[in-house]
């Protein structure tokens, strides 16, 4: 009697680990489904945010051709600039050599005083 009482509390305890299994794996499943769906939407959102990087690079790279295309019209006009500011710089300079070279001249030439002057008003003192 004792070995069927021990049978049948063995046989409980299988039905009940079994049933125990079978809810975690029906729990399993569908955290599992959910993932599954949870997947295929990033792969979606992934995919579509693939697209869009590919149409701004490839926006991104005519833009880039543009810009470099209007640089290169307006390089000439940038060395002239530079070449009309060099230009005014010699003129300046050579203004300023000039400038300073004959000042130098009308200092170092002595001048006498104008004849008006000497023979002008005499002052007597006593």
């Amino acid at each position: 009697m004792f070995i069927k009482l021990s049978v049948a509390s063995v046989s409980g305890a299988v039905v009940y680990l079994i049933y125990t299994v079978n809810q975690t794996l029906r729990k399993g499943m569908g955290t599992l489904e959910e993932t599954n769906k949870t997947l295929e939407e990033v792969r979606n959102a992934v995919h579509g945010l693939t697209h869009e990087s590919k149409q701004l690079i490839h926006s991104a790279n005519q833009i880039t051709a543009d810009v470099k295309g209007k640089m290169e019209n307006v390089d000439p006009l940038l060395e002239t600039a530079q070449d009309v500011g060099e230009m005014i710089h010699n003129v300046t300079h050579s203004m300023k050599e000039a400038s300073l070279n004959d000042s130098k001249d009308r200092l170092s030439t002595p001048t006498a005083p104008p004849q008006a002057e000497a023979e002008g008003v005499q002052i007597k003192i006593k």
